[in-house]
């Protein structure tokens, strides 16, 4: 599942500590494990001394390799196309359209798992405005199930009938955490398999003169904005003159205004 919640630009420990309490604890309870990117407001003394007290283990990704921490990467990805989607002619209304899109987001059925977060959470998928008019049976339940099969369950509360169902229940939930399981595994192999590969470099080769545009993920907000654009419009900017090549990185002619060092990584 996926919650979202709108921060400002700088978060202290203390904020962060109270984000994931208000939007995190109280939804799931605290998980076995973290995934943290090494931000210093997670490796404090006081994440530490919490995690030690609750249980729970810190695991520590590696710097540049998305991989380590591959499905917080692939929601952000996700969430910065759909805000930039919904955004673009009004990028200051990106909190507001949090909810909606962090319903979006869950009730979506994800390759790596074949189901919607929603369903694997609760086994039913939420009502939706659609599957609320009349004429058409709301299909809340796997399968092919409708309303009337959940109705029917509801109202035959018989003591072996009822026994019948909770254990069909318990069955197919076993069923579909086996099968995400086998899913999660084969799609865990298919992304080592690629990043063995293709490594942790830049894929893309170009040669001096060659026009290329630059990936904002990982330039300041104000650099980004120095050229007329946000987080929230185009991912890639440009395009730009390489003037190097050093190794996997380029230097690239960039405008004096964008106040940062020529030199980068992730260029297509």
């Amino acid at each position: 599942m996926v919650h979202l919640a709108p921060v400002p630009e700088k978060v202290t420990g203390k904020h962060a500590a109270w984000l994931f309490v208000d939007d995190v604890f109280h939804h799931r309870g605290f998980p076995e494990t973290f995934v943290s990117d090494r931000d210093p407001r997670f490796t404090a003394a006081f994440w530490q001394t919490l995690f030690q007290l609750l249980g729970t283990r810190l695991h520590m990704s590696t710097a540049d390799h998305p991989q380590t921490d591959g499905q917080t990467e692939r929601v952000n990805r996700v969430l910065e196309d759909t805000l930039r989607s919904v955004c673009a002619a009004a990028p200051h209304t990106w909190s507001e359209r949090l909810p909606v899109v962090e319903f979006a987001l869950n009730n979506a059925v994800h390759a790596s798992t074949g189901f919607t977060p929603f369903y694997l959470n609760g086994m039913r998928h939420p009502q939706v405005p659609l599957t609320l008019r009349g004429g058409t049976e709301s299909s809340i339940l796997s399968g092919g199930e409708d309303w009337k099969a959940l109705s029917s369950q509801v109202s035959d509360l018989r003591p072996v009938s009822l026994r019948k169902k909770v254990k069909s229940f318990i069955d197919t939930r076993l069923n579909v955490i086996n099968r995400v399981r086998d899913a999660m595994a084969i799609t865990q192999d298919r992304q080592k398999e690629y990043s063995g590969r293709h490594g942790r470099g830049n894929v893309n080769v170009f040669k001096v003169g060659d026009l290329v545009l630059l990936d904002t993920r990982n330039l300041p907000l104000d650099t980004v904005i120095s050229v007329g654009s946000n987080k929230l419009k185009h991912r890639f900017i440009g395009s730009f003159a390489v003037l190097a090549r050093h190794g996997d990185s380029y230097t690239i002619d960039m405008p004096k205004s964008m106040k940062t060092h020529p030199t980068f990584m992730w260029v297509v």
